[in-house]
């Protein structure tokens, strides 16, 4: 079994070292942090935990070719396995189109970019020398070279629909699925295996991290407010299968979105549905025990937990690490 923390940017810099060390300290084998847009950047929170830790692996979860150019992705990858020492996990996907929208970025052909990302990123850890070119993404000259060392840096690809888990099967190392509900293990893994088989590769060479929300807590309703505060903010960018598969409505992401702009949280909190709720696991360490069960006996054989974590996420990754991990 492996096991992982996934970490939003949306928290001080300085919080992310203490985080990292405590993750690592619980046994967890990578720890990751998003990389939203307006909040803070995670090359910096990356770097700050390379030099606060010896072991855990650091990743990006995920940064996207459309704001940011995959030579300078494979630039910051590259200084951050060489300061953490060879412990770069590189988590790349198309990226929330709700979010690109905001700054006016449109996302043509995702799909094809996402693996054409991977397939440059790839050639340049490796060494080679361009042109690179017809792949979907605009050519680059023979001048396109990493001009220092690197290593093959693992990467990983994020995703939320059907034809983009079947990717991570044809060109990843591993994925980063988000479960919404975290009951959709089954299908997702069988996406990516018929992705891998249909490329030729073999499915157990590809680490695929069972991606759920979580809040754990003593208190469940402390627990429970701490996710409701989280689907308040990301329902709006969740797609429509999403949201059918948990029972809820485009219009149910759309009033709380619009309550957030208009309002502010409170009045966005009041709208998040208990089925909205059903997007993670909320609850104590016997809640989430129970829930991640059902993952083992799905085939998971990477339990992710994403945020919020908690209402104190120090305090979650030392409970996870205290009494969930050891069970499994």
């Amino acid at each position: 079994m492996k096991f992982s923390i996934r970490i939003n940017n949306d928290l001080s810099v300085a919080a992310y070292p203490p985080l990292a060390r405590a993750a690592e300290a619980a046994g967890f084998d990578q720890f990751w942090v998003s990389n939203d847009l307006f909040l803070r950047g995670v090359w910096p929170i990356l770097s700050a935990c390379a030099l606060a830790t010896e072991r855990i692996t650091l990743g990006t979860c995920i940064v996207n070719p459309y704001t940011m150019h995959p030579a300078e992705i494979a630039m910051q990858a590259l200084a951050l396995d060489e300061l953490s020492g060879g412990r770069c996990v590189l988590g790349v996907a198309a990226g929330a189109k709700e979010f690109l929208n905001w700054v006016g970025i449109e996302q043509p052909h995702p799909l094809a970019t996402s693996a054409a990302t991977i397939r440059r990123l790839r050639a340049l850890f490796a060494g080679d020398t361009g042109p690179f070119s017809d792949d979907g993404l605009p050519p680059w000259s023979a001048a396109a070279y990493l001009r220092v060392p690197a290593r093959p840096i693992p990467i990983y690809l994020g995703a939320m629909s059907p034809r983009m888990e079947q990717l991570i099967g044809e060109v990843a190392d591993g994925g980063l699925p988000l479960l919404f509900p975290p009951e959709r293990y089954g299908e997702v893994a069988a996406r990516v295996r018929q992705g891998a088989e249909a490329a030729g590769r073999d499915p157990l060479s590809i680490d695929l991290a069972a991606c759920i929300w979580v809040s754990i807590d003593a208190n469940r309703e402390a627990a429970l407010a701490a996710l409701r505060a989280k689907v308040a903010y990301y329902a709006n960018a969740m797609s429509d299968s999403v949201l059918h598969a948990v029972g809820a409505t485009r219009d149910d992401a759309v009033a709380i979105a619009a309550a957030l702009q208009a309002h502010g949280p409170a009045r966005a909190l009041r709208l998040v549905t208990p089925e909205l709720l059903r997007i993670g696991v909320a609850g104590d360490s016997t809640d989430l025990i129970e829930r991640l069960h059902d993952l083992i006996d799905a085939g998971a054989r990477h339990l992710s937990f994403g945020p919020p974590l908690g209402p104190d996420p120090l305090a979650a990754i030392q409970l996870l690490g205290r009494e969930v991990l050891p069970v499994f």
